[in-house]
């Protein structure tokens, strides 16, 4: 009986031991949480030192610079990070800039001298730009065309021909569809996760925009062109330009008026409808081998151009700072 009792109390006293310790462990683990809580409290960045972690608010450059577009992003290419951003992920149509997506696509499909006729059905688009039915281009001279007037046609005529000999076929209704559906495909493969295509052009259609996308998408897309294919964007540093299709001469105004007064333009695309507003990419050097990328998008048929003047200003003084 007694040894009974003794292993009785040796049981209980094993588990109140085993108690105390589960306990302990409990009351030193909520010490060290307590302590960490503490720490973390009392070492919480305010927004002065959290605005030294954003190159956006870091520089002197940008701090007072008051935009009114809806949404903006300046990238530096060299140092891969914005220096500047206001609702760069937001959404938004994107008008002609879309035709930089149409440019892209175009050239990775087909060789730059492939040949394009315009044809009659092609000239359907809001605004005459002063291509002809039955005039014969080579592709690159009609992107240069398309992009520096910003013709709808041109890009109608481009996204039609293409898309139907990437298909080997005389089709050229079913060409244009495949050809916005590799705009959207290159989009997806791009990592342009806000953007999206509905035509060529960026022309609005009915409640849609003809396409749509955010600043930081556009950014990444002037990236990407500029690295790959810098060739289709030359033409777009120019206010005016003579372009020969096989047939004619053309002279074109750029529809960036104030395409000249930025400093070391390496390209640069308008785009303005209705449903858009106003809205403006531009790279440029802002010193030697520092291209720079600003996007402005939904501001106003004007201030889209001053925007961007601010922008680029902002950050040519950013470097020297």
């Amino acid at each position: 009986m007694e040894s009974e009792i003794q292993k009785t109390e040796g049981t209980f006293e094993q588990n109140i031991s085993k108690r105390l310790l589960a306990f302990n462990a409990l009351l030193v683990s909520g010490i060290v949480v307590t302590i960490f809580l503490i720490y973390g409290v009392v070492n919480l960045p305010d927004e002065k030192d959290s605005a030294f972690t954003d190159p956006t608010l870091a520089s002197n450059a940008f701090t007072n610079i008051e935009i009114n577009s809806k949404s903006a992003y300046v990238f530096d290419v060299r140092e891969n990070r914005a220096v500047f951003k206001k609702d760069e992920f937001v959404q938004m149509p994107l008008a002609s800039i879309t035709k930089l997506m149409t440019a892209v696509v175009a050239v990775e499909n087909v060789p730059e001298n492939s040949k394009i006729t315009i044809k009659k059905e092609f000239l359907v688009a809001d605004g005459d730009s002063g291509l002809l039915a039955g005039e014969n281009w080579r592709l690159k001279d009609l992107l240069d065309f398309s992009l520096v007037a910003s013709s709808n046609d041109g890009t109608y005529s481009i996204a039609s021909v293409v898309g139907a000999m990437s298909l080997n076929s005389n089709d050229y209704e079913i060409g244009r569809e495949e050809f916005i559906k590799k705009m959207n495909e290159k989009a997806k493969e791009l990592g342009l996760f806000q953007t999206y295509f509905i035509n060529d052009s960026g022309l609005d259609e009915g409640l849609l925009s003809g396409g749509y996308g955010s600043a930081i998408d556009v950014a990444k897309l002037m990236q990407y062109a500029l690295k790959n294919h810098p060739n289709i964007l030359e033409a777009t540093k120019y206010s005016s330009l003579s372009v020969d299709s096989l047939d004619y001469t053309h002279i074109i105004d750029n529809t960036n008026k104030e395409v000249t007064s930025i400093p070391g333009i390496l390209a640069s695309k308008t785009g303005f409808t209705n449903m858009a507003g106003g809205n403006l990419v531009v790279a440029f050097d802002a010193g030697i081998g520092q291209p720079f990328i600003v996007v402005v998008l939904g501001g106003t048929t004007e201030g889209r151009f001053s925007d961007i003047a601010k922008l680029v200003s902002a950050t040519t003084a950013y470097i020297t700072e």
